[in-house]
């Protein structure tokens, strides 16, 4: 059934979407604890049956997706669409600093976020190795796109739709907004927080429900996201310490991708990890922290070693991860960039698949991943020239 109105205000309950379709005996156990009676709509009811009742579990009938272009072909165009989005990117976070809404930039924002899936329905690592090029100097505004672009491949690894994906994809642009009314000096403060300026910086996802609120033509699904993308499974998190019966799908998926860009970013507070590493401690706080299934399929779509990944091989060489392999993933395809402290004359593309067929010798495995800037080589440098291969 879907509830249209309940016996109080919506936003004395954590059930920001105004209106939604009761699917198990949690979300019943839910409405019970803050309602005694609702109202439902029979014609909504019928509307959203049943292709968006499964949407919003994430249990939509799934579309197989296969790359359409490999991703040399793909990387050109996805360096474009890397560079236009997060100038709008930054363009819209500038005009919500200013005292601005989520106006004349949204046009310019779902259009952003529409070339991001194209991008990735037609190769997913191309713009996944974008999302690796870092500067701390924009934290924010690469943080958004890259949760935008890993989400949009998140989501296309469950099989959404392209809509769907779109919708997601919005999502994780604007999740973070709401940093954009905290004062910079706590938000980029290098030192550990008091517990008075956590507080100040926990309300962004308040701010940020605020913010998009008074921004014509934001759908609830996104006000929903910048609301509640730090509430964890155990009700614990903030600001409303949602269960996880309370806390919705796309939310959900939105926490995992944003606390594993985070993790391996350098922040002014704390330096980046490896991929590896934060995926380890994603994986330990499933179930608490985060959606348990979720968190298995995530870990499932990023891989051991994402494109954009810096590795170290058992023979010493230094290398970036190019393209992925989805049935052996510890054997992606490589550029030899280093060895170790020796540059190479060239970049070397190398299929660690033949490994696997007996072509090359196991020296080649990846011994660990490393974090961007290792052996003095930098993601970002190889932006443009990384396609240079022999």
């Amino acid at each position: 059934m879907f509830v249209s109105k309940l016996d109080r205000p919506w936003l004395e309950t954590p059930f920001l979407m105004q209106g939604f379709v009761v699917e198990s005996l949690d979300d019943i156990d839910a409405i019970s604890e803050y309602s005694q009676h609702v109202w439902i709509d029979a014609v909504r009811e019928e509307w959203v049956a049943p292709e968006e009742r499964a949407v919003a579990k994430g249990q939509s009938k799934k579309v197989s997706y296969i790359n359409k272009v490999d991703t040399k072909a793909e990387h050109s165009a996805a360096l474009q669409t890397y560079r236009e989005a997060r100038r709008i990117t930054r363009t819209l976070l500038d005009d919500l600093r200013l005292g601005g809404v989520v106006n004349t930039e949204q046009a310019k924002a779902k259009a952003t976020v529409k070339d991001c899936v194209h991008s990735i329905l037609r190769n997913s690592d191309a713009l996944l190795w974008m999302s690796k090029i870092r500067s701390q100097d924009e934290y924010t505004a690469e943080h958004c796109l890259n949760v935008c672009i890993l989400a949009i491949a998140f989501g296309r690894h469950l099989g959404m739709s392209e809509a769907d994906l779109e919708k997601l994809g919005m999502c994780g642009l604007l999740h973070d907004v709401g940093k954009m009314k905290v004062d910079p000096a706590v938000l980029n403060k290098p030192s550990p927080l008091t517990e008075k300026e956590f507080n100040i910086m926990k309300a962004h996802a308040t701010h940020g429900r605020n913010l998009l609120m008074a921004s014509p033509g934001i759908p609830n699904s996104t006000i929903d996201v910048a609301y509640s993308h730090h509430e964890k499974m155990d009700g614990t998190g903030y600001p409303r310490g949602l269960k996880s019966s309370g806390i919705s799908e796309l939310a959900k998926m939105i926490a995992i991708v944003d606390a594993y860009d985070a993790m391996t970013a350098d922040r002014c507070y704390s330096p980046s990890i490896p991929s590896t590493e934060a995926l380890k401690i994603i994986f330990k706080d499933r179930g608490t922290h985060f959606d348990d299934r979720l968190t298995l399929e995530f870990i499932k779509s990023v891989g051991l070693y994402p494109p954009g990944t810096l590795v170290e091989l058992v023979n010493g060489l230094v290398a970036i991860v190019f393209e992925t392999n989805t049935k052996f993933r510890h054997l992606p395809k490589i550029i030899v960039v280093k060895n170790q402290d020796k540059p190479l004359a060239k970049n070397v593309l190398v299929d660690l698949a033949d490994v696997e067929k007996g072509k090359m010798e196991k020296t080649f495995l990846i011994k660990r991943a490393l974090k961007d800037g290792a052996f003095g080589v930098f993601i970002k440098d190889y932006r443009e020239q990384g396609l240079a291969l022999s």
